[in-house]
C-alpha cells in the first residue's frame, strides 16, 4: 500500500463566489452551508488547505437557484483532481521549454517543500501542461484577427517532418505573421485525399488567407489547388535550389570521396605523424590534470610561442614566413610543415550542404591552395616532408582533374540562379521582372555548347524550373510572403534540439515526436507570470477535452515497449477483451 504524504498546510483558505447578485434575475446570492471541495494543495511557495463554498440564487423560482456558483480565483489555484498548484505546472513547463531541463534537473530545482517524484513531474508535464498549452493556443484567435486586419490576410506555412521507420508523418500548419500553430498532427498517408481533409478546416477561418508557403510534396499541390484554388501558393526557394542541385551534389559527393581516398593513400602515414608534446609518450599530443608532465620554463619558450603563432598564420602569406626562417623570431621548418599537414587533414573532413556549399569542390580548392603554397616554399628551401606533401597532393588532384570543369560550371549555374532570385541583388523588382530574368538566364543556358554531362544537368534544371515556376515569384510582389519556408523548418529544428537536450538520445527524441510532437510544437509562454495568467483562463471542460485527445493518441503506443513484463500485461488485456466478445465458428 502506498504511503500517504504527510502535508502540513501553512494556511487555510475558503473561497466564495465573486458574484454578489444572480446573473439571471439580479437577486442576491446565498452561500451554501457545505464545502464543494476541500483539499491540500502544494504550491511553489507553500502548502495550502483550500476549500470552496458555493453559492446559488436566493430566489427559489430562478433557474440559478439550482446552480452551484464557484469562485473563479479558487479554481485558478489548481486543476481539478490535482493537489499541485497551477504555478507548479507552469514552473515545470517553463523549465522544460525555456531552460531545456531534464526531468531530473527539474526535480532538483523545485522547492524542497514540494513532495513530488521525478516520474510524477513527467506525468504532470505530459498529461497536464501540454494539454494546457494546446488550450492556450486555441484561445489566440484575437491575434489572428489583428494580423489579418493589419496585413490584409494570413500567411500559412505547411511542412512535415520526415517519418521514421514507416511511422505516420508529423505535419504542421503555422501562421507566419503571428507564429501561431493552427494545426499539428500525424498523417498516415500523404496523398491528395488526406491533404484535402487535413486542409479543409482552414477554410472555416473567418479571415482571408493571403498566401500559402510550402514545398512541392507529392499530393500536397493538387490538394491545395482544390481547397484553395484562388490563394497564392509560394514555393520555397530553398527547396527549389536543393532540388536543382541534386544531380550536381551526387557528382560532387563522388568527387569528394575520390579525392579523400587518393590523399589518404598517398599521404596517410605522413598526415598521421603528429609531433608529440611528451617524448616519453610518443603518441601524446596534449594532456593536463594531476599527472600531467611539468613543462620547463626557459628562454626558448618565447620562440616556441612565436612558432605556434606562425603556424596558425593564414596561408596567404607563406613566403614571408619562409624567408624569415632561421632567425630567432621565425618559425621552425617543422612547424610550417606541420601546419600545412594539419590544414590538409582538416580539409578532408569537410561536409557539403547543397545547393551552394559543395564539399568536393571546396576540398579540391583547399588542397590546390596547400599544393601551391608547398611548391612556393620548396622553391626557397627543400624539406623531405614538404616535398612528399606536394607530390602526394599533386597526384591526388590529377585523379579528379577531368571531372572538375563540368562540376565547376554547374556550380556557377546554381550561383547565378541564386543571385537572380535573391532580392538584395536588385531590390524593388516585381515578380514578373524576376521571372523574365530567370527565363533569360535559362534561355542562355540552352544556347551554350556543353558536354553530355552538363547537357543532362541543364535538362534537369529546365524540368525542375518548369515544375516550380507557378509559385516562385509571388514573394516579390507581396512583402509579407517569405521566399523560403525556413521559419517552419527552424521551428522543427528548435523543437528537435530541445527534445535532444532534454532526452539526451536521438532515438528518444524521435519517439517523443511520434507520441507528443503535435503538442511539443506549440509555442510556450515566455515567462512564468505569462503562463500563469494564460492558463488560469482555461475552462476545465476545454482542458478535459484536450487531455482526452492526448490519451486517445497515446493509446496507439500501448505495445511500443521493449519491456517483456509490460508487453505481457498488455497482450493479456487484449486476450481478455477478445474472449469477452460473443463466440463464433472457428472455421
Amino acid at each position: 500500500m502506498k504511503t500517504p504524504k504527510a502535508l502540513y498546510a501553512s494556511a487555510r483558505m475558503i473561497y466564495h463566489p465573486e458574484l454578489s447578485s444572480c446573473p439571471l434575475c439580479g437577486g442576491p446570492i446565498a452561500l451554501a452551508n457545505y464545502l464543494l471541495w476541500d483539499k491540500t494543495i502544494q504550491t511553489v511557495d507553500t502548502v495550502l488547505s483550500v476549500a470552496s463554498r458555493p453559492g446559488a440564487c436566493a430566489e427559489p423560482s430562478c433557474p440559478a437557484a439550482s446552480m452551484r456558483l464557484r469562485s473563479a480565483a479558487g479554481q485558478r489555484i489548481a486543476l481539478p483532481h490535482s493537489t499541485y498548484g497551477l504555478d507548479v505546472l507552469v514552473r515545470i513547463g517553463w523549465l522544460r521549454h525555456w531552460r531545456r531541463s531534464t526531468f531530473r534537473e527539474i526535480h532538483a530545482e523545485l522547492p524542497t517543500h514540494l513532495q513530488i517524484s521525478e516520474a510524477h513531474i513527467r506525468h504532470l508535464y505530459q498529461q497536464s501542461y501540454l494539454p494546457l498549452l494546446a488550450c492556450h493556443e486555441q484561445q489566440q484567435q484575437h491575434l489572428l484577427a489583428q494580423a489579418a486586419q493589419q496585413y490584409g490576410g494570413l500567411v500559412l506555412a505547411l511542412d512535415g517532418l520526415a517519418p521514421e521507420g514507416g511511422e505516420p508523418q508529423l505535419w504542421c500548419v503555422r501562421e507566419l505573421l503571428t507564429g501561431l500553430v493552427l494545426r499539428s498532427g500525424w498523417l498516415a498517408r500523404q496523398d491528395q485525399a488526406s491533404f484535402e481533409a487535413w486542409l479543409q478546416p482552414l477554410r472555416t477561418l473567418p479571415w482571408p488567407i493571403r498566401a500559402l508557403v510550402s514545398d512541392k510534396q507529392r499530393g500536397l499541390l493538387p490538394a491545395i489547388t482544390t481547397v484553395f484554388p484562388t490563394t497564392l501558393h509560394q514555393f520555397c526557394h530553398g527547396h527549389y535550389l536543393r532540388n536543382l542541385a541534386e544531380p550536381l551534389a551526387a557528382v560532387d559527393s563522388a568527387l569528394a570521396v575520390t579525392v579523400r581516398k587518393a590523399v589518404r593513400q598517398n599521404l596517410g602515414s605522413l598526415l598521421l605523424a603528429e609531433p608529440s608534446s611528451d617524448p616519453s609518450v610518443p603518441a601524446l599530443l596534449t594532456s593536463t590534470g594531476l599527472l600531467s608532465p611539468a613543462l620547463p620554463v626557459h628562454a626558448t619558450d618565447h620562440a616556441a610561442l612565436q612558432a605556434v603563432d606562425c603556424a596558425a598564420a593564414p596561408l596567404t602569406e607563406p613566403l614571408v614566413a619562409a624567408q624569415t626562417a632561421g632567425t630567432d623570431s621565425s618559425c621552425s621548418a617543422d612547424a610550417v610543415v606541420t601546419a600545412l599537414l594539419r590544414r590538409t587533414r582538416y580539409l578532408l573532413t569537410l561536409k557539403g550542404r547543397p545547393p551552394l556549399r559543395l564539399a568536393g569542390l571546396e576540398v579540391v580548392a583547399g588542397l590546390q591552395q596547400v599544393a601551391q603554397v608547398s611548391a612556393s616554399l620548396l622553391a626557397h628551401r627543400h624539406d623531405q616532408r614538404l616535398s612528399s606533401l606536394a607530390q602526394g597532393l599533386e597526384q591526388a588532384l590529377e585523379q579528379v582533374a577531368p571531372s572538375l570543369p563540368d562540376l565547376q560550371e554547374g556550380a556557377r549555374w546554381l550561383n547565378d540562379i541564386t543571385r537572380v532570385l535573391t532580392p538584395s541583388s536588385a531590390p524593388g523588382r516585381s515578380g514578373e521582372q524576376v521571372a523574365v530574368q530567370l527565363q533569360t538566364f535559362l534561355t542562355q543556358l540552352e544556347q551554350q555548347d556543353s558536354t553530355p554531362q552538363l547537357q543532362t544537368f541543364r535538362r534537369h534544371v529546365q524540368k525542375v524550373s518548369r515544375s516550380y515556376w507557378p509559385g516562385l515569384f509571388h514573394c516579390y510582389d507581396h512583402a509579407t510572403i517569405p521566399r523560403t519556408n525556413n521559419a517552419m523548418e527552424s521551428h522543427f529544428r528548435d523543437t528537435q534540439r530541445r527534445l535532444l537536450r532534454t532526452s539526451g538520445q536521438q532515438g528518444q527524441s524521435r519517439r517523443t515526436l511520434h507520441r507528443l510532437g503535435a503538442w511539443e510544437l506549440l509555442p510556450a509562454p515566455e515567462s512564468e507570470a505569462a503562463g500563469l495568467a494564460a492558463f488560469g483562463q482555461i475552462a476545465p471542460a476545454a482542458l478535459a477535452a484536450e487531455q482526452q485527445r492526448l490519451r486517445q493518441h497515446q493509446e496507439r503506443f500501448r505495445l511500443h515497449t521493449r519491456s517483456h513484463r509490460q508487453t505481457t500485461i498488455q497482450l493479456e488485456r487484449l486476450q481478455q477483451q477478445w474472449l469477452a466478445l460473443p463466440g463464433t465458428s472457428t472455421g
